[in-house]
């Protein structure tokens, strides 16, 4: 029987994984739909407002399934986790508080007016309720940034009697590696959304959907798919060099690096044997990693030996799923990089209209390329954490509760189950959304109220 430890890890891992699917989107969906909203207010084009209005619904339907699997998490603290609270929850706590206080709160009193409000309310009301839906989950984005981050670079506490207390809050909030992991994880969902708004938009104009507010969406996923990828490399590159101050395990795992040293080759491919501290079919750029790190041909890299200790105990994260998922990861960026840079191209010499099938369909395929991008990045952080919960202070093992590990084991995959279930059916759910607007268009039947102008008189009795 597999022990309480790993099935723990492994049932949070789950719940992670199924939650942050949707905050991803809606994270920068909504500012999107703001996007969509003040160029309708300034044109009164209405294919903006169409546009609006179908993804809006997407909206509405991810922050929906992003709020119900957050719950569950908040549980497993008790459940599986009891250690992690009792040891730093004077800190995890009211930084917990905080994104409900200042973004929970804010998205839940103003999406009612977002979702429904279009034609019931005037123009600027409607448009501030987007903005400040948009605003809330970007605060709530940053305080659980702000937590995860002082989970691997700790300041601004003290521990006493084993507790840890908050002696620095500005220290704690603004910790070391916030600002790389705030900006990144922006940057990522700002890409998610870019390739579901370009993929769905796709997979419309393949059915035969040549409604303009198609074409408009097709065209701002694009742009703005070419756009955030290079930002987010730059990004990227500079997290890295965070990661390599403050958790070196961590680089070395990504890299696959095992001996402390200059001029590291980049490892294109390998398979890692922790057993035998060394790589197999190893495929590898000569200085490569050094040259990414350090920006220098010969600078050091800290190698996976130096964090053993003399009676064998490990000291690093497993090797093989962190060099992997860094791998996955960088992968999909670079075909985002090429699909988008591509497709600004194609827009540019045949327009939206007239864009080749091959490459809606290659769009069409990278519709969720965000959440595989995103899920590599997220394990590529958390489990390159290990052996550590919280970086120096607490490891996972000493945070972990006695269940029984069969009682684990059955609540995991009755988790697995109901997820399963419930991905399928989102999928499915956006997929009929699409092929409902592409056969009946009906956005385009009701007249929404542009800035000056009264809220339109064309409801219907209970509408």
């Amino acid at each position: 029987m597999v022990d309480t430890l790993l099935l723990s890890r492994i049932q949070f891992g789950a719940n992670i994984s199924f939650h942050i699917l949707f905050p991803t989107i809606t994270i920068a969906l909504g500012w999107v739909l703001l996007f969509f909203k003040v160029r309708f207010t300034a044109t009164g084009e209405q294919k903006w407002m169409d546009a609006y209005m179908f993804w809006v619904k997407v909206f509405a339907l991810s922050f929906a399934m992003g709020v119900v699997s957050g719950i569950t998490m908040s549980f497993q603290f008790g459940t599986n986790w009891p250690g992690f609270m009792e040891t730093v929850g004077n800190v995890a706590g009211p930084l917990l508080a905080y994104e409900i206080m200042t973004a929970f709160f804010l998205e839940a009193v103003f999406l009612g007016i977002m979702l429904f409000g279009a034609s019931r309310v005037k123009p600027w009301v409607h448009t501030l309720a987007t903005f400040l839906v948009a605003f809330g989950t970007t605060m709530s984005t940053f305080w659980i940034i702000v937590l995860n981050s002082w989970m691997h670079t700790p300041q601004g506490y003290e521990v006493i009697d084993g507790v840890v207390h908050a002696t620095n809050w500005l220290e704690i909030i603004f910790n070391p590696s916030m600002p790389y992991r705030f900006i990144h994880m922006m940057l990522a969902s700002g890409l998610t959304v870019a390739f579901l708004v370009a993929g769905i938009s796709a997979l419309r104009m393949l059915w035969g959907d040549r409604g303009e507010d198609v074409k408009t969406a097709l065209r701002v996923g694009v742009i703005a798919g070419a756009g955030l990828i290079p930002l987010q490399i730059l990004a990227g590159d500079f997290h890295g060099l965070n990661t390599l101050e403050y958790q070196p395990a961590k680089v070395a795992a990504m890299e696959g690096n095992w001996e402390t040293g200059p001029n590291v080759p980049l490892v294109l491919f390998a398979l890692p044997d922790q057993e035998a501290r060394e790589n197999r079919f190893e495929i590898a750029v000569p200085n490569g990693a050094s040259l990414i790190l350090t920006h220098k041909a010969d600078g050091v890299v800290p190698g996976l030996n130096d964090f053993v200790t003399e009676d064998g105990e490990v000291l690093h994260p497993r090797v093989s799923p962190v060099f992997f998922s860094f791998r996955i990861m960088v992968g999909t960026g670079m075909a985002m990089l090429l699909l988008s840079w591509g497709g600004v191209v194609m827009l540019r010499k045949y327009g939206a209209e007239a864009m080749p099938r091959a490459a809606l369909y290659a769009f069409c395929a990278m519709s969720f390329s965000g959440w595989i991008a995103t899920l590599a990045g997220w394990y590529t952080t958390e489990i390159g954490r290990q052996p550590w919960l919280v970086q120096g202070v607490l490891t996972t093992k000493d945070a972990v509760s006695d269940v029984p590990s069969a009682m684990v084991l059955s609540t995991l995959i009755g988790y697995l189950v109901v997820y399963a279930v419930l991905i399928v059916a989102y999928i499915g759910v956006i997929t009929y959304l699409a092929r409902k607007a592409t056969r009946g268009e009906p956005f385009s039947s009701r007249t929404y109220p542009r800035r000056g102008e009264a809220v339109a008189s064309n409801l219907q009795p209970g509408e």
